[in-house]
């Protein structure tokens, strides 16, 4: 583990700490998503054991699955109070989010333009605020199933540091493409003319101030703009081609209630799902984003 971000395995002139970073990475790849499961007794008040095994699997592959032994009693505040146990105090508090930063994620009626999360159609992959400004960029979400769909609705995972070290090492200039201060730009949000978010441009990958990789993605093909050259092109290609890899460690889960997960914002997508007719079965996750990282599971020593 280097010993200051300056040496973080993520900047590319590292090429000492980022062999070093890559061996530790590739052995400690789950074999299998029962390596990443962590049952949690009290959600509000995790024991030291259950946050150590957390901090663990987010180590390995940044995201955990959790089971809360008392999974209907779970309120948005219980959300919040077990994210602070983990070292995630600064909430992202969206439009659509309660006063407590949680969101319901759930099919709703929406007046204006569609937002595909609180609908029943396929998320494709990405990564949670890839359209927030850079002062606001999530680096950690905690997701927790109160009611699962009739059918459908579950998640693909993959890590995203794993996505770096395919593209660097087949090439560091993909990654460097990918750093560019203008390599991705999502255009403005406007409703009925009035602005809601102006347009964001900003890199893919970055690297935090504590040395942490961040990544800000999305693999949807409308309202977004990739940087037009060559070096751009090529590299958001490899990702597309990484994100569709059968030998990828991607892997496909579907929460049931009371379980969750918790990722320092992890590529990840989400299936379709359908609602009883009548909404007498109706899926609903709530969903809080941070600013922070998970404590603990940094790439170097402070």
């Amino acid at each position: 583990m280097p010993d200051s971000p300056d040496a973080s395995p993520f900047h590319l002139g590292n090429d000492d700490p980022y062999r070093a970073w890559r061996a530790g990475k590739l052995a400690a790849i789950p074999g299998g998503i029962d390596e990443l499961r962590v049952r949690i007794r009290d959600l509000t008040n995790p024991s030291g054991e259950e946050v150590r095994a957390l901090r663990d699997c987010c180590r390995r592959s940044n995201w955990a699955i959790f089971r809360a032994d008392t999974p209907r009693d779970i309120e948005p505040a219980h959300i919040t109070a077990f994210a602070a146990k983990l070292g995630l105090h600064h909430v992202d508090r969206n439009p659509c989010a309660e006063d407590s930063g949680v969101t319901a994620l759930t099919k709703r009626e929406q007046v204006g333009r569609l937002y595909i999360p609180y609908t029943n159609r396929p998320l494709s992959w990405h990564t949670d605020g890839y359209y927030n400004e850079s002062t606001r960029q999530i680096r950690s979400w905690v997701l927790f199933c109160v009611q699962d769909a009739a059918e459908g609705g579950g998640n693909g995972i993959l890590d995203h540091e794993w996505v770096y070290l395919q593209l660097r090492d087949r090439d560091p200039e993909l990654v460097a493409a990918l750093m560019a201060d203008d390599a991705m730009t999502i255009p403005a949000n406007e409703v009925d003319g009035d602005s809601i978010r102006p347009a964001q441009t900003g890199p893919v990958f970055s690297v935090d101030p504590d040395g942490n990789l961040h990544m800000r993605y999305t693999a949807r093909k409308r309202n977004i703009h990739w940087k037009d050259d060559p070096a751009t092109r090529t590299a958001s290609a490899a990702i597309e081609a990484l994100l569709s890899d059968t030998t990828a460690p991607t892997y496909q889960y579907r929460l049931e209630p009371g379980e969750g997960i918790v990722s320092n914002n992890a590529l990840h997508r989400r299936d379709g799902f359908s609602d009883d007719p009548g909404e007498a079965r109706k899926r609903l996750l709530y969903r809080a984003r941070f600013y922070d990282r998970i404590a603990g599971t940094g790439v170097c020593k402070r």
